[in-house]
């Protein structure tokens, strides 16, 4: 089984973003296994979808307005890759999980930036 981390952020708020991304994993065959909130403003989703539909779900992703950091992009990117390169139709059914930090930006200021250190949590 495939393991991956991923991390976005959205100027949204949680309330606008989350049902929207939860609707749209699970309508490109994703699966919530676990849902936590880690800080005020961060939050982690475990997801699981088959190789096949990984596409979809970064799709998804994108359409709901996160917006993922680089590192992101190009392991979602790499995935699409061997998707696409993948020959025995039963590969295609592997197991994706997927362990996403999504970071909420919608409260965070100037000043709470300068405070602490220049990072958001």
């Amino acid at each position: 089984m495939l393991s991956l981390d991923i991390q976005g952020f959205s100027y949204e708020e949680r309330a606008g973003v989350l049902p929207g991304l939860l609707t749209s994993l699970a309508d490109c065959g994703g699966w919530v296994l676990d849902r936590r909130t880690l800080s005020p403003n961060m939050m982690e989703l475990r997801v699981e979808v088959q190789l096949r539909s990984i596409l979809d779900l970064y799709g998804s992703i994108i359409a709901t307005g996160l917006e993922l950091t680089r590192a992101s992009h190009l392991a979602l990117t790499d995935l699409c890759t061997c998707r696409r390169n993948v020959t025995a139709m039963t590969d295609l059914g592997q197991v994706v999980t997927l362990r996403m930090e999504i970071s909420f930006l919608e409260e965070i200021t100037l000043h709470s930036l300068l405070e602490s250190g220049g990072a958001p949590a």
